[in-house]
């Protein structure tokens, strides 16, 4: 069995400009530089329901998957990725929406879809350490799942 470095796992941004205008391969910018730490946030949604017909245990439903990652790290507000993210800290509604892209470690799959930021932090911290650079990326229905471009 193979194993892989979280490292080798991408997360990309693309900034949102329409939902028929997916990114061009120069749009991606990958969300890396100083970044410690990223977590698979997502939720789901599930029902449980017992039926007469077998033997009264409570059936688990998934109901919905809403996938999100939380990143943490040092801010670089000359990062591309970080820059874009920070400047999406005083917007509402659809001004925080970005395209995100998961590419797995060993690079045979790659997941794609509209999503939306939360939790920007871009400059936190005491006095002695360097800034802190957090959000969460949160995709607004289940990604779409392809083989990336050359892999």
């Amino acid at each position: 069995m193979a194993k892989h470095k979280n490292a080798l796992r991408g997360h990309f941004i693309a900034p949102f400009t329409s939902i028929d205008a997916k990114p061009n391969t120069d749009a991606w910018l990958e969300l890396a530089r100083w970044i410690s730490d990223v977590t698979d946030d997502t939720d789901e949604k599930v029902d449980e329901q017992a039926y007469y017909d077998s033997d009264g245990t409570e059936e688990t439903v998934v109901t919905g998957v809403k996938v999100a990652y939380s990143f943490e790290g040092l801010y670089d507000p000359e990062d591309k990725a970080q820059k874009h993210i920070a400047d999406l800290k005083l917007k509402l509604g659809n001004d925080r929406l970005v395209w995100h892209k998961v590419v797995s470690a060993d690079k045979k799959q790659e997941w794609v879809g509209l999503a939306t930021v939360t939790e920007i932090i871009a400059g936190s911290g005491a006095a002695s350490e360097y800034e802190k650079f957090g959000c969460k990326i949160s995709y607004n229905s289940i990604p779409e799942k392809s083989v990336p471009v050359g892999g």
